[in-house]
């Protein structure tokens, strides 16, 4: 049986107020202006990190921003200048985006879902 305490309830209710708040800005920003795409399908699992486990070494702030940028740029890096087949390129900058996490000391597991 599962058990529901007070101070699960209000974590659980603080990280889904926050993550419907952070999801539903970049959604707006998405389709509501011409400023480009700000959703990205592991936004959804850093909020459960971010708001329900800000503990984790991985939720911390300089992991969630640099993590998403740096591979992003791995990505953008590899499929505008490496001419390799799409499925060559999409593991490839994988593995390099994980390897520069890993050295940067910035790693966030959410971000190498989308690459």
């Amino acid at each position: 049986m599962i058990k529901i305490t007070k101070e699960k309830l209000l974590k659980a209710s603080v990280a889904a107020i926050f993550s419907t708040i952070t999801i539903g800005c970049l959604a707006l920003l998405t389709y509501k202006t011409p400023l480009g795409l700000f959703l990205a399908a592991s936004f959804g699992s850093s909020m459960v990190l971010l708001y329900g486990f800000p503990e984790s070494p991985f939720a911390q702030p300089k992991n969630i921003f640099f993590g998403h940028f740096l591979t992003a740029l791995i990505g953008i890096i590899f499929v505008n200048y490496i001419s390799l087949p799409i499925f060559v390129n999409i593991a490839l900058a994988v593995g390099v985006g994980i390897f520069f996490m890993i050295i940067l000391d910035v790693v966030h597991p959410q971000r190498v879902e989308i690459l």
